[in-house]
């Protein structure tokens, strides 16, 4: 136990810091401090002492010097009871300081606001992380504490020991320090690399709070966690409200997230509604309305769509609630929802429902990170868009405007597929999906096969592929699996092109009639 007899407080953020303040005067603790804290302190009727009054050192340079002072370092550093410590604190005037409370300049939501680079150094914290560091260092002896969401427990805890701090309190509050200057460091290193146009710095550093502590990962043997990154600001599963519903499993996390990537990649211009299993889609379609774009979407594979993830790109009225809640869903994430839906949906118990509030910019720059044996894999993400000026037909015969609207909303879709990707759609709308397979004639049949039991399952006679457009999220590495899809009854077929054998597609895509485009990109999804 080490009894608190001064304090120096100086925060940014003031929530909090009058009950803190009063909590320490009750027990006796000197109280130092700077600036706009001091003045908060002061005018709460509390004891304070300025740090420039303390240290005998005025504050100069706009505030940039203040507390990089020996009275204030040597009181954090010294060792209590070493004879050479103690002796020079004796010589030199410096008297111990036993809690530190700090939380940094607003460094990063001064940079998402925009702010100019004068501006963004200047709000760089210096004096701060320096402090945080010394009473980190030195935990046997200090405190140190950098969250607000903590003051009520070192309350609690000078309250139950009667002044004094135990060990494992200062330890978890040093380790919780160092992660905080950690993660602010790298904001600022990510600022000057945003800067300097550096998309791989040379060093990587990753820095995200934790949102939640998962039951399990993917499977129930395996630990998990949350995490948001402050710097990323994309709309989606870390920054959505969730509305209803049990916790989110990590699988949810996982899944919800692909819901809501594909949903965003077909815009807002027509309602949309996507359906995911197990991180790919099992039945994606716009409409009119979003209730049609629903059971449209739900047409294209209502098994696998048994217990899994709808995501819609506008807000959820009542009628699509209603269908929606016809099946087993475990999550339903959009910008918004209404009063009506939600009252159907809350009638769930078990449903998870989450507002995004918006959709996500699918041509927006980004990074994803990969975990591999002793490192990591970066990319950006894939954030390229097709449109109808980039399409180039390359068969004898051109797509129909109706084709070719389903050739881009099929694209699309590949996009979000894992590979290798078949994609059949007709009249906006996916009729089979052929995910993650080692061979691209293998996913063509299983789409195909697909669009057939969806039709059984619709009650009608022909299978849904019939009269479709299909879509590759790769070229063609020889004619078969373009054959598979023209047998399977779609009439146009758009993939990137860029194979050795491209000449013998085109030939067979001609022989069977297919209108043929190529986008010149693709989309490998692993």
């Amino acid at each position: 136990m080490i009894p608190l007899r001064r304090a120096l407080l100086s925060v940014s953020d003031k929530t909090g810091l009058v009950p803190l303040a009063e909590a320490l005067a009750r027990h006796g603790v000197e109280i130092l401090s700077t600036g706009g804290t001091a003045k908060g302190i002061a005018e709460a009727g509390i004891a304070v002492t300025e740090v420039a009054d303390y240290t005998g050192f005025p504050e100069m340079m706009d505030g940039r010097i203040k507390t990089l002072h020996p009275k204030i370092h040597g009181g954090l550093l010294a060792v209590r009871d070493d004879p050479g410590h103690a002796g020079a604190m004796t010589e030199h005037e410096i008297g111990a300081i036993d809690l530190v409370v700090i939380n940094l300049y607003p460094f990063e939501a001064t940079v998402a606001s925009g702010a100019e680079a004068a501006t963004v150094i200047e709000n760089i914290d210096i004096g701060g992380p320096a402090m945080i560091r010394s009473a980190a260092k030195n935990h046997r002896y200090v405190t140190v504490i950098t969250d607000p969401d903590d003051y009520a427990k070192l309350i609690a805890a000078l309250d139950a020991n009667g002044g004094a701090t135990p060990f494992d309190l200062r330890q978890a509050m040093a380790a919780k320090a160092y992660a905080r200057t950690a993660a602010y460091d790298a904001a600022i290193s990510g600022w000057f690399a945003r800067a300097l146009g550096h998309d791989f710095p040379d060093r990587l550093i990753l820095a995200a709070d934790k949102t939640d502590e998962l039951r399990y990962g993917e499977n129930p043997h395996q630990q998990a966690a949350f995490y948001h990154e402050p710097a990323d600001p994309r709309p989606g599963i870390a920054s959505a409200r969730q509305l209803h519903g049990k916790a989110l499993s990590y699988n949810n996390l996982n899944d919800t997230d692909a819901a809501y990537e594909l949903v965003s990649e077909l815009g807002g211009e027509a309602p949309a509604v996507a359906i995911i299993k197990h991180a790919n889609p099992c039945g994606v379609a716009r409409a009119e309305e979003l209730e049609a774009a629903y059971r449209a979407a739900l047409r294209c594979d209502p098994v696998s769509a048994f217990g899994g993830i709808v995501a819609l790109n506008r807000p959820v009225d009542a009628p699509t609630a209603e269908a929606i809640s016809e099946i087993f869903t475990e999550v339903i994430i959009a910008p918004d929802f209404d009063d009506g839906a939600l009252e159907v949906l809350t009638a769930k118990k078990n449903l998870r429902v989450l507002a995004a509030n918006a959709l996500a910019d699918p041509a927006a720059a980004g990074r994803a990170v990969k975990s591999v044996a002793g490192g990591y894999l970066v990319q950006g993400r894939d954030n390229g868009v097709i449109g109808a000026a980039d399409l180039k037909v390359v068969s004898k015969r051109a797509p129909s405007e109706a084709e070719r609207a389903d050739l881009l909303f099929a694209f699309k879709v590949a996009k979000h597929v894992k590979s290798n990707t078949i994609v059949y759609a007709r009249d906006g709308a996916t009729v089979g999906i052929g995910a993650g397979q080692m061979s691209r004639v293998d996913a063509a049949r299983i789409a195909a096969r697909k669009s057939a039991d969806a039709a059984e399952a619709a009650g009608e006679a022909a299978p849904l592929a019939q009269g479709s457009v299909v879509a590759s999220d790769a070229f063609f590495p020889f004619a078969d699996g373009l054959l598979v899809a023209a047998e399977a009854g779609a009439t146009a077929v758009i993939q990137p092109g860029g194979s050795i054998r491209d000449d013998e597609v085109i030939a067979a895509a001609d022989e069977a009639g297919l209108a043929m485009v190529f986008t010149g990109m693709r989309h490998f999804r692993h």
